[in-house]
């Protein structure tokens, strides 16, 4: 962009100093060297490689020396660009090998080996720049006559005109011939800066700091850079003295420039740019772009400042697959901003979107237009019909793993119901999106082939949730506790009244602790209105279907009865009174034992002084069994969630167990010498149980 005089004499001092800077007309580079040279610019840029260094065939053109000068690019009276220009300077390096016949018979050479001696010299320079983030090289064809050839003597220079840089930035310059025959020269040259004007950033806001006289008044705008059309104001102020204007990060788009003047009668207005390759304003750019569709098949992109993008139409599948590009059969489309594009559809869809890159190929935006007024994402396949000569045709379904020939022996999801997709095809079934010569698109619903494939399945889930719905609303006292904790039933062997105690303040403490425990000695009504084994049977139900666990407490008593179940199969009446569930259970509790489905859901657990694990029947002992209170903290791990994870509290809360059990402990357990009835009742009672040591 061309700098004001204001700015220039600002940068570069008075009007003497600007006024003796030389002028270039005109925006085309050029080239000149030294008398008796002759040298060609190339048309266009080429890539910087310099390439490794290669040993010389011969005398050849080297770069020696590099000289730069500022000079001005003008497009009007006073409107001009700071334009560096380079002056490379050339010398003859290296010699001509002596032919071996010359050294061998005296200097008799054959004749052709003077001829290359006489030719000129031709080379290849060179000139690379970089001023971040500008980067660009050049190439430049000199020629030396046979005259001027003479080893290690300077032969002129080379001028180029000229690389233009902005204000304030550095410039690097390296120069090289190719092939490069030796180390290439390097120089850099700081160009001169506003002295007035300075950007800095604080966090996430960004001060333009304006270093003006008290007594200058000035005015200052903000606006945003049209490539075409008018400049949008943003932001405007008369302003006196040295200035802060703090900008916030998000405001700042690469269009976003600022325009001084003083405010005095027919002024000049400077103009300046300085987020042009700011990466923040490029991003913030990016996130203020919206897509707006205006009709079936055209839309814009609304942005502040253009952008250099490419957009195209893709396919997006629902369930989370990245939209496909719909290139080939359709292209890509340079993307202006505030300027309408078309698509040649016929149709619109929820599924097309429209995506767009940038120059370098990263996708920069997506969105699916067509969403708002058709509907969500809809469960359909898009078929690419490709058009040959002879009214050939071939189909094939576009997949998250590309684009699947139909018919096809394939196992994904179109190529099984590939016949059907054809035969929809053929039917009209399917929605055409475009055509042209080459081909066409056509969008075929999946839902129906869905339906038909899972229509029992989808039965049976209906059934499920219908059955468990009302499980929930007959059971929804019990879903309110569930919230609370894990169900818990314990079943135990009422042996005597001291040991039902026992099991009540176990139950009791459990109950302290994320439980909901289920125990016969506090449905005792129940329990005699429906009979043990048919409570049981629906607790232990109920208490599986929920996840929860079942607690087989084992006493010498406990013992007994499952010894006599697994000896006979039954267990006929004895002493045991009829609020006994222990002995119900077990025609229910056996059969998961034995056929393997009790771990996870059950655990055994025995009192310390009671009675011995190992006395527990072996069938039992597939699922854990842990001695109480020692073992407390385990047993509460194993009543948990079985996803849940371990809780640092554990140990607390299986300390706030013993406590409360530990009162029903010394009352069951006697002091040494004074039996307590029940005790020793029955096989595996532990030491201490009966003899009262």
């Amino acid at each position: 962009m061309p700098v004001p005089w204001f700015l220039l004499s600002l940068a570069l001092g008075r009007s003497p100093v600007v006024l003796s800077l030389e002028r270039l007309v005109g925006p085309q580079d050029a080239t000149h060297c030294s008398p008796g040279l002759s040298c060609r610019l190339w048309d266009s840029d080429i890539l910087c490689l310099p390439g490794d260094i290669v040993p010389a065939p011969g005398p050849v053109l080297a770069p020696t020396h590099l000289q730069t000068e500022l000079v001005l690019r003008c497009q009007k009276e006073t409107d001009c660009d700071l334009c560096l220009r380079v002056a490379v300077h050339l010398a003859v390096h290296g010699h001509w090998e002596e032919p071996e016949d010359e050294e061998k018979f005296g200097g008799a050479a054959d004749l052709g080996v003077e001829e290359p001696r006489n030719a000129s010299l031709q080379a290849q320079v060179v000139l690379s720049f970089q001023a971040y983030p500008t980067a660009r090289c050049v190439l430049l064809e000199v020629q030396v006559p046979a005259a001027l050839v003479q080893f290690g003597q300077s032969v002129g220079s080379v001028v180029y005109d000229c690389f233009e840089a902005a204000l304030g930035s550095e410039v690097r310059i390296w120069s090289y011939t190719q092939p490069r025959y030796e180390k290439e020269l390097n120089h850099t040259q700081q160009l001169p800066a506003l002295p007035w004007l300075n950007v800095s950033a604080d966090g996430d806001n960004v001060h333009l700091v304006l270093n003006v006289s008290e007594e200058q008044h000035f005015g200052l705008s903000l606006y945003w850079n049209q490539v075409q059309g008018p400049p949008k104001p943003r932001w405007h102020k008369n302003l006196t003295g040295p200035q802060i204007i703090t900008l916030n990060h998000t405001d700042l788009v690469p269009c976003l420039c600022i325009q001084v003047w003083p405010l005095e009668p027919d002024s000049v207005r400077t103009n300046i740019c300085p987020f042009r390759e700011d990466p923040r304003a490029h991003q913030n750019l990016w996130q203020a772009a919206r897509l707006r569709l205006l009709t079936l098949q055209s839309w814009l992109l609304d942005a502040p400042c253009s952008l250099p993008a490419e957009a195209a139409l893709c396919w997006r599948a629902p369930g989370g697959d990245p939209c496909q590009p719909l290139v080939p059969p359709l292209s890509w489309e340079n993307v202006t901003v505030d300027k309408v594009l078309e698509f040649p559809l016929l149709k619109g869809h929820p599924n097309l979107c429209v995506q767009q890159v940038n120059s370098s190929e990263k996708l920069q935006l997506q969105e699916c237009l067509w969403a708002d007024s058709l509907g969500p994402l809809k469960d359909d396949v898009l078929l690419l019909e490709t058009r040959g000569p002879q009214d050939n045709r071939s189909l094939c379904a576009l997949e998250p793993s590309g684009c699947t020939s139909l018919p096809s022996k394939a196992s994904t999801r179109a190529a099984r119901l590939g016949e059907y997709l054809l035969q929809d095809l053929q039917s009209g079934q399917c929605l055409q999106l475009w055509d042209d010569d080459l081909g066409a698109l056509w969008a075929c619903p999946m839902d129906k082939y869905i339906h038909k494939r899972w229509a029992l399945v989808w039965l049976a889930c209906l059934l499920f949730a219908a059955a468990l719905s009302l499980i929930l609303l007959l059971k929804k006292d019990h879903a309110k506790a569930a919230a609370r904790g894990r169900a818990a039933l314990l079943l135990y062997s009422a042996d005597d009244s001291g040991f039902e105690r026992l099991v009540g303040a176990l139950a009791s403490a459990l109950c302290q602790l994320p439980l909901r425990v289920a125990v016969d000695l506090w449905s005792r009504r129940e329990l005699s209105a429906q009979g043990p084994v048919a409570w049981f049977h629906a607790q232990r139900r109920q208490t599986l279907q929920e996840g929860g666990v079942v607690v087989l407490l084992f006493s010498p008593g406990a013992v007994a009865l499952c010894s006599e179940w697994l000896q006979d199969g039954v267990s006929g009446p004895g002493a045991h009174g009829p609020h006994d569930a222990f002995r119900a259970s077990l025609s229910c509790v056996l059969p998961d034992f034995l056929q393997g489905r009790a771990p996870g859901s059950y655990v055994g657990a025995c009192f310390d002084r009671l009675l011995h694990p190992d006395a527990v029947p072996a069938l039992f002992r597939t699922v854990p069994v842990f001695t109480l209170p020692s073992q407390l903290p385990d047993f509460l791990g194993a009543l948990q969630q079985p996803r849940a994870p371990r809780s640092g509290r554990l140990q607390e809360r299986a300390e706030q167990v013993s406590r409360a059990l530990q009162p029903a402990l010394d009352s069951y357990f006697h002091p040494p010498g004074t039996p307590a009835p029940g005790r020793g009742v029955g096989p595996g009672a532990g030491p201490g149980a009966g003899d009262g040591t």
